[in-house]
C-alpha cells in the first residue's frame, strides 16, 4: 500500500524573522502499522535555491515522544540555523529501543527509521542525500539508538552519538520494557547479547563511523559508558567521549546537545 504523508502542523519558534522552520509532520507506516509523527526543524535558507543540507536525526528516550527534543533544547531551531544543518525527532514509540523485536511485529522501528523515515526526508527536504551528511544520536534510549542504527547501517550514517545512553541494558533485566522486545532475559540471553552497543561495536573498524559519547557522572548509566569507552579504546575506534556533571535529566541533555550538534558540524564539514 501506498504511503500517506501529511504534513500537520508548521510553526515558527522564535520572533526573529530569519528561525528556522520547524514542521510536525506524520507517515503512516507500514511498519509500525499506524501513522507516526516526526519534528523537522529547516534552516531559514532551506528556502534558497540549489541550496542542500546536511541532516542530525535526534531521538528520544523511555517514555518520549518526536516531540520530546524541542522542548527540552528549545535552542535547536536557533542552531539549525546557526549550523546549517537539518535536524530531524522522530517518535520512536514508549520503550522500542529503535530495534526491530524478534517477538513482537509492532515493535520494527529500525525499519521504519530506515527504510521509510530516512527515504521520505530527503524525498521532501533539501538535504544532501549520502552517509557523510547524515548523523543521528539521542538521549538514554535514544543514545542506545543512535549507536545502535548507525552500528547496523553504516550505508546511511556517518557519524553517530550517545547522550547518557543505555548502550548496554543487560544489567536492567526488568527495566524499561526491554524484555517486551527481547523476551525474559534468562531465557532470551542471545537476543540481549546481540542488541547491545557494546557488542556490536565489536564489528566496527576504525574510521567507519565518527562517535562521541558522553554521561554525567551522577548517571545511572555512567558505568555502562565508561565500559563502552575502554572497549572501544581496547579495539583502537577513534571516539569521543566525555564525561560531566549532571544526572539523568534533561538540564543535562539540554547542555550535551549544543556539543554534539558542533561535534556533528565538524563532521560535515571536513566530509562534504
Amino acid at each position: 500500500m501506498k504511503k500517506q504523508f501529511t504534513i500537520a502542523i508548521a510553526l515558527f519558534l522564535s520572533a526573529n524573522l530569519n528561525a528556522a522552520q520547524v514542521d510536525t509532520i506524520s507517515i503512516q507506516s507500514n511498519y509500525l502499522h499506524k501513522a507516526s509523527k516526526t519534528v523537522v526543524i529547516t534552516p531559514t535558507t532551506s528556502k534558497t535555491k540549489g541550496q542542500h543540507f546536511p541532516v542530525v536525526y535526534l531521538l528520544h528516550g523511555y517514555g518520549g515522544t518526536y516531540a520530546n527534543w524541542i522542548r527540552i533544547a528549545p535552542q535547536l531551531a536557533r542552531q539549525a540555523d546557526e549550523l546549517g544543518v537539518i535536524i530531524v525527532s522522530p517518535d520512536g514509540g514508549k520503550g522500542s529501543w529503535y530495534f526491530d523485536s524478534p517477538i513482537d511485529s509492532t515493535i520494527r522501528y529500525e525499519s521504519y527509521i530506515t527504510k521509510e523515515l530516512l527515504p521520505y526526508i530527503d524525498e521532501h527536504y533539501p538535504t544532501i542525500n549520502k552517509s557523510t551528511a547524515r548523523a543521528i544520536t539521542g538521549l538514554s534510549m535514544g543514545g542506545h539508538g543512535g549507536l545502535y542504527l548507525s552500528i547496523k547501517h553504516l550505508d546511511l550514517f556517518g557519524a553517530a552519538g550517545s547522550m547518557s545512553g543505555g548502550v548496554d541494558f543487560r544489567p536492567f533485566p526488568n527495566n524499561w520494557d526491554i524484555k517486551n522486545a527481547l523476551g525474559e532475559y534468562a531465557t532470551n540471553k542471545n537476543l540481549w547479547d546481540s542488541n547491545v552497543d557494546i557488542n556490536l561495536i565489536e564489528g566496527l573498524q576504525n574510521k567507519q563511523l565518527a562517535i562521541i559519547v558522553d554521561c554525567g557522572v551522577d548517571d545511572f548509566f555512567l558505568q555502562v559508558n565508561r565500559d563502552l569507552h575502554k572497549k572501544l579504546m581496547d579495539l583502537k575506534i577513534d571516539h569521543d567521549y566525555i564525561e560531566r556533571p549532571g544526572g539523568h535529566s534533561g538540564d543535562y541533555w539540554n547542555n550535551s546537545v549544543d556539543y554534539q550538534l558542533l561535534y556533528f558540524k565538524k563532521y560535515f564539514s571536513t566530509h562534504n
